[in-house]
């Protein structure tokens, strides 16, 4: 589980990637909003974390940025806890906030409870529409249809594009997802990984209806319930 921090106060920031990382999150930083935007693209966070105060930028830019290509969950953080930034970040897709100054404690409750709504987490299961992901039991089920088996790079690749379902995730995001950064993944083992995924998934993996390509940009998901199988 991986999860973006911005801020740029470093002692916040140290303080709160340490407290992540103890819980067993992976963490990647960012101190203004350019580079938050960079570290975004390249590592696909599962969870971001803003603050509302950047430099080059403030956190409603970056919250903005990400809502149009993910679904990710966003927690805000501020000093000032005025109800119109608060009215604001919701407006822009957050969704939650925290009131600088904070205890680890309830960060990690905070994170948890946004991961567990997402079907992140272990404790239920990730879905959108008629698909519902259990990311422990490697298994996929549509509508009240039996569990399908994925294997564990069909879940990460699900995974990801469950999480901005409705969205184009483009491919060297993806190759970053499923193979990590300095993995070995590549277009033609990202476009075998997406074939054996339709096999599953789709009643016509030559016309699929759920697992779509956008050609020379990606990938979309598309849960819709009206797509029938």
């Amino acid at each position: 589980m991986k999860i973006l921090i911005v801020d740029d106060d470093k002692d916040l920031l140290a303080l709160v990637g340490f407290a992540l990382t103890q819980a067993g999150y992976a963490v990647v930083k960012a101190d203004d909003a350019p580079v938050a935007l960079r570290v975004f693209e390249d590592e696909s966070p599962d969870l971001a974390i803003l603050d509302i105060n950047l430099p080059s930028g403030s956190g409603f830019d970056v919250c903005r940025a990400i809502r149009a290509k993910s679904r990710i969950p966003v927690m805000m953080l501020t000093v000032r806890g005025e109800e119109e930034d608060l009215v604001r970040a919701l407006d822009l897709g957050a969704d939650d906030y925290l009131t600088k100054p904070f205890s680890p404690r309830t960060l990690l409750a905070r994170v948890k409870a946004l991961l567990r709504r997402a079907g992140i987490e272990a404790g239920g299961p990730m879905t959108a529409g008629r698909l519902s992901l259990d990311l422990e039991a490697h298994a996929l089920s549509i509508d009240d249809g039996p569990p399908l088996r994925l294997t564990k790079l069909e879940v990460r690749l699900l995974q990801i594009l469950m999480a901005n379902a409705g969205h184009v995730v483009g491919t060297e995001r993806l190759l970053s997802h499923v193979w990590g950064r300095r993995g070995s993944g590549d277009r033609q083992l990202l476009k075998q990984l997406v074939h054996r995924l339709r096999q599953k998934i789709e009643d016509d993996p030559a016309n699929p209806r759920h697992l779509q390509t956008d050609a020379g940009a990606g990938y979309r998901l598309v849960p819709e319930r009206d797509v029938q199988r």
